[in-house]
């Protein structure tokens, strides 16, 4: 009788074991994950700043004439270089346009005389520019708040940064500009101004930001749209890891390194430096010949019968 009451209570804890490891099993266990083994890679990893902007004159210059009168003569046209000094227009005065006008009514020699005598008025170009308005047609009579011609010294494109961004801008830092018209261009550039003075647009703090070109293809044009790239930060020849490498915690960033066959994977401290949206840099912590594990999650069919795709739609049945 003893003996048969040690083989049931044997039996009793051999019963328990095997639920107890069936348990811890079944707690650890992780049917739906991934691990996957890489090492890391060198490479670069550049960081931008995206922004709106437009192409408008550095400096915009509005050529209005001296005196009342009308135009006799428009010199230039739209998008034509000029010279300072240039005559960009001539204009009579009140008086000679009377003059000229009953003068036509005595004949050509009349005409000839007080034309003579009575010399038109230029505007000149006080720079050397560009042509980006010229609207107004001889005979139109102006005065001296009317905006005959507009001059630009050259053109630029003013970008609209974030206030969360505008610390990152620096005088100097590399632009790649396209232009919405002409999205297969891409012009180079570079920060040239950075203003003090905030602007508030659609309740959104943001800075103007001048962008020089380098060089200013045929098909700018004032207040044409554009898409700015401001180079941030760029790294090259550095170790980086999948930002999913990547785990943090109280401590700061770790990731999982592999132990040989049969040994529980480490856990090693790294430093971070840059990263973008995909990669980030490995100041410290890791070799090049690392095996750092990732760990996914895969996807589970449904198992019964007539499983669907979790991620798509049910169907509805007629």
């Amino acid at each position: 009788m003893i003996k048969n009451k040690w083989w049931k209570n044997y039996l009793y804890l051999f019963v328990v074991l095997v639920i107890v490891i069936f348990l811890v099993r079944i707690k650890h266990k992780t049917p739906n994950e991934i691990v996957q083994e890489i090492t890391p890679s060198v490479g670069n990893i550049q960081t931008t700043i995206t922004s709106t902007a437009i192409v408008q004159p550095q400096n915009r210059l509005e050529i209005k004439p001296p005196i009342n009168g009308r135009i006799d003569q428009i010199l230039v046209e739209e998008g034509e270089t000029v010279k300072i000094g240039q005559t960009l227009a001539l204009m009579s005065s009140t008086e000679r346009a009377a003059l000229l006008d009953a003068a036509r009514a005595r004949g050509p020699e009349e005409i000839k005389y007080w034309e003579d005598v009575y010399k038109p008025t230029p505007l000149l170009s006080p720079i050397d520019g560009e042509v980006i308005v010229s609207k107004d047609e001889p005979g139109q009579t102006v005065t001296a708040s009317d905006v005959i011609v507009v001059l630009s010294d050259q053109l630029i494109v003013q970008a609209q940064v974030d206030e969360t961004d505008i610390g990152k801008v620096k005088l100097g830092q590399g632009v790649v500009i396209t232009l919405d018209a002409y999205p297969q261009i891409e012009i180079n550039g570079k920060v040239d101004h950075i203003y003090y003075e905030s602007q508030t647009v659609n309740n959104v703090t943001i800075y103007q930001v001048d962008i020089l070109p380098e060089s200013v293809p045929d098909v700018f044009r004032s207040g044409m749209s554009a898409t700015v790239t401001i180079m941030e930060n760029e790294k090259d020849n550095i170790l980086t890891l999948p930002l999913g490498a990547v785990k943090r915690d109280k401590n700061g960033a770790y990731v999982l390194v592999g132990k040989t066959k049969g040994k529980k994977p480490e856990e090693r401290r790294v430093e971070l430096g840059v990263s973008d949206e995909q990669n980030v840099e490995i100041v410290s912590g890791l070799a090049a010949d690392d095996k750092v594990l990732i760990t996914t999650q895969k996807y589970k069919a449904n198992s019964a019968k007539g499983g669907t795709n979790p991620l798509m739609p049910a169907m509805r049945r007629k």
